[in-house]
């Protein structure tokens, strides 16, 4: 099978982003128009076009005359044949991430899940040739497996008893599976990224860059043991590209990890390595397991970690290697460069 698909666009090919005011959304959009094709953004609500506009400029280029904008939510139908209408792929990267654990599972689940559907639907509905859907790695390997060893045909077991994201994702990216198989009409291609690190387009935070600014200014000075995948959200974008475009992505889902699993402490050493002026800050002491579980019963942020149990997973991305020709950076370059940006930001000083 042939790796070399060209990225960049071959004639006047419009792509649909969802999402496009997150850290994965902004990128894609650059990503795209870098490449050459035409953009249509949706946003909830038309006061976002000047964030999503300024991020597109904090990454470096010119959005004017090629992205146009379309209001739609994912809870309600209004609006989402215009905003497919005419696109030839979609990017489907919206989806509620609560940073505090909400009062029902469902004010997370349902807005994932239909959402999902109404993009998959309306754009069935408009002849669109592909949908590539961001899921989440939260959607492979949250339930333990004895030998740590996860790959594209693992799920993470919904009836485990697991935060409301990890939930929502599973049951969202499962609904779209599907919902495509039961009605045909359209390819679907899935991406299950780990931990999205990288430099950010401006100063609005991820969990995971908001992780490593808790981690240079005192605000964590101990973490759990816990293994965790790390991709850099630019290889994100381009593995998104690559199963947008390439003839063996249709009905497939692919992992994006950059390397081997690291953990909480492992991070709070690069980048005390890397910023030794803020050695002094970063979490110094690593929870024993024991303790995690004992945590975990008062704080909801430690379930992950518990449920875990201290496994370092072996995450596969030879699929995306192999099929897609995928080539990630490595998880340190990745890490470095996402602090060097939070200090360019103003989010850390050095």
């Amino acid at each position: 099978m042939s790796h070399h698909i060209r990225l960049s666009a071959s004639d006047d090919a419009l792509v649909l982003v969802t999402g496009a005011t997150g850290h994965l959304g902004g990128y894609s959009v650059v990503r795209l128009l870098d490449e050459g094709y035409r953009v249509r953004i949706t946003i909830r609500e038309p006061a976002q076009r000047d964030e999503v506009l300024d991020r597109i400029r904090q990454g470096g280029t010119d959005p004017d005359g090629r992205v146009e904008f379309r209001t739609a939510a994912l809870s309600a139908d209004d609006g989402w044949a215009e905003a497919v209408d005419g696109a030839r792929y979609v990017l489907h990267h919206a989806s509620p991430f609560p940073f505090t654990p909400p009062k029902d599972d469902d004010e997370v689940i349902r807005p994932a899940r239909d959402g999902a559907l109404r993009v998959l639907r309306a754009a069935r509905r408009a002849g669109v040739s592909r949908v590539v859907l961001t899921s989440s790695y939260a959607a492979v390997g949250y339930t333990v497996k004895p030998d740590g060893r996860y790959t594209e045909a693992d799920w993470t077991n919904v009836d485990d008893d697991l935060p409301a994201y990890h939930r929502s994702k599973t049951l969202a990216e499962r609904a779209a599976w599907d919902d495509v198989r039961a009605n045909g009409g359209i390819e679907l291609s899935v991406i299950n990224p780990t931990g999205i690190f990288g430099p950010l387009l401006g100063t609005r935070l991820s969990a995971s860059t908001g992780l490593v600014r808790a981690f240079l200014t005192g605000a964590m000075p101990v973490v759990p043991r816990m293994y965790f995948g790390v991709v850099d959200v630019r290889d994100v974008v381009d593995l998104h590209l690559r199963a947008m475009l390439h003839p063996d992505a249709a009905g497939e889902r692919f992992i994006g990890v950059g390397g081997p699993s690291i953990s909480f402490f492992e991070l709070a050493t690069m980048l005390a390595r890397h910023l030794p002026s803020l050695a002094d800050q970063v979490p110094a002491r690593e929870l024993s397991d024991e303790e995690v579980r004992e945590a975990a019963k008062t704080e909801p942020a430690l379930r992950d970690a518990a449920a875990l149990g201290g496994q370092v997973p072996v995450i596969s991305n030879e699929k995306a290697r192999n099929v897609l020709g995928w080539r990630p950076r490595d998880v340190r370059t990745t890490i470095t460069d996402t602090a060097d940006s939070l200090i360019k930001h103003g989010l850390v000083s050095a």
